[in-house]
């Protein structure tokens, strides 16, 4: 079975996180994209997302390694709901390397000219039910 070509943006993205290459992942997000940085904080919007990143890797000493695991599609409507495993691999402050899997959650739609673009971006899934927002 072929893979889903949202596999492969996400693919992308993850590379471009990775190095950093912020203008390359911002070419895969609508301009009214959602991303959810941490529970209880989202940010709206290109530049906003765009900058989030920036403070994401900033935070994480330009080391963060973002990878995919398992994925599925469900398509209806010019959306997409990804449902995946994101791998992430960070130090952890102590001159250790963390490494975890959360199950994301992400919406794509579909634009008039059959691009795929990322309107909501949520890494942390279904965890935001259990998350205590402060």
């Amino acid at each position: 079975m072929h893979s889903h070509p949202l596999r492969h943006i996400i693919e992308s993205c993850d590379v471009a996180i990775s190095k950093r290459d912020f203008d390359s992942l911002m070419d895969h997000y609508s301009e009214d994209a959602a991303l959810v940085v941490k529970p209880g904080m989202i940010v709206k919007g290109k530049e906003n997302i765009r900058k989030a990143f920036i403070a994401i890797s900033d935070y994480f000493q330009d080391q963060l390694v973002v990878k995919q695991g398992e994925m599925q599609v469900i398509e209806g409507g010019g959306n997409a709901l990804v449902i995946m495993e994101t791998l992430l691999r960070f130090p952890d402050g102590q001159g250790g390397t963390v490494e975890t899997t959360r199950r994301a959650t992400y919406v794509f739609r579909q634009e008039s000219d059959n691009r795929w673009l990322c309107a909501i971006d949520n890494s942390y899934g279904t965890d935001l039910l259990n998350a205590e927002i402060v």
